[in-house]
């Protein structure tokens, strides 16, 4: 039950927070008068797919490429109408921020979350908006401790620039961000905590994968095999290749719309202006001192 105070609604999960080199959180956002219209909308394109539940992990077959695919063009048809965003925020352990011994990443993670809420909640739509968020339940935090770092972190913490506008600036308090409640929920449930895993792994794999997938547009475009099909070590996977069709097909769909992912710059997905509809955003140490936090030391403490 939505309470009268609240006028959006936001759906977020986390992808690779703790392997690999590239990790993401994906935040898919819309106001309540559109909330049950999108459910009801991509709900009926997964039962079409036969697809219950929709998880990037489980992208391994054309059943979940296609759904993948139809899920792709729903996002992107509802953000060029304004419908919903799709913001991700994607960050890479190997930069300095994070290529620190001892990285706490459960805490970092929270960071993370902070980021995002703070740029996308209250930067990128309007002021007097008031928030309920609904993090996949099996998400890695805990998400009570989530409310105290929204507490403390931003009566505490003054940055050198936003993630998206230069200028220093007082992180606003808790109270500023409008959110009413943060209540986990099962993704089986709502179709748009589906989409924001869609696209939190579609994020981490388009950088994972960068080279993997150019050489196979390649082929595909020059309809020839590069290595020998016998040589199963150096051909993409069945899952891989499922997933590259996804990606190409999204590559087309932001193309054809003029919403400005650009692939190459940064080998990977990644939106140059912010203000876009589908935002891919990379996070940058903001100052030589942004360091992530360690595991033995306090937590919200640079």
């Amino acid at each position: 039950m939505v309470s009268d105070r609240v006028t959006h609604i936001g759906f977020s999960d986390e992808s690779h927070w703790n392997q690999g080199r590239f990790r993401s959180i994906g935040l898919v956002t819309t106001s309540v008068d559109l909330y049950t219209s999108l459910e009801e909308k991509l709900r009926c394109l997964l039962n079409e797919s036969r697809v219950k539940e929709f998880k990037w992990e489980k992208l391994t077959r054309d059943k979940e490429r296609l759904a993948a695919i139809k899920m792709c063009e729903f996002a992107v048809e509802n953000a060029c109408f304004s419908k919903l965003r799709v913001d991700v925020l994607i960050w890479d352990i190997q930069d300095s921020r994070h290529n620190v011994r001892g990285r706490d990443d459960i805490a970092n993670l929270q960071r993370m979350y902070y980021h995002l809420f703070r740029n996308v909640l209250r930067a990128r739509w309007p002021d007097g908006a008031v928030w309920r968020l609904h993090p996949d339940e099996h998400a890695a935090l805990e998400w009570e401790t989530i409310r105290d770092c929204l507490e403390s972190v931003s009566k505490s913490v003054e940055v050198d620039r936003s993630l998206f506008t230069s200028g220093q600036f007082h992180i606003r308090l808790r109270q500023e961000f409008h959110i009413e409640e943060i209540q986990p929920v099962p993704s089986e449930k709502y179709p748009l905590l589906q989409l924001a895993d869609l696209f939190g792994g579609l994020a981490v794999f388009s950088h994972e994968k960068f080279k993997e997938y150019q050489k196979w547009v390649q082929d595909a475009s020059c309809q020839i095999l590069l290595f020998d099909e016998a040589d199963a070590s150096v051909n993409p996977s069945r899952a891989s290749q499922e997933r590259f069709n996804v990606l190409k097909r999204f590559e087309e769909l932001c193309n054809e719309k003029q919403l400005g992912v650009n692939f190459i710059k940064k080998q990977g997905l990644w939106t140059p202006d912010p203000e876009k509809p589908i935002n891919f955003w990379i996070y940058e140490p903001q100052h030589p001192e942004d360091k992530a936090p360690r595991k033995r030391g306090n937590l919200y403490d640079k």
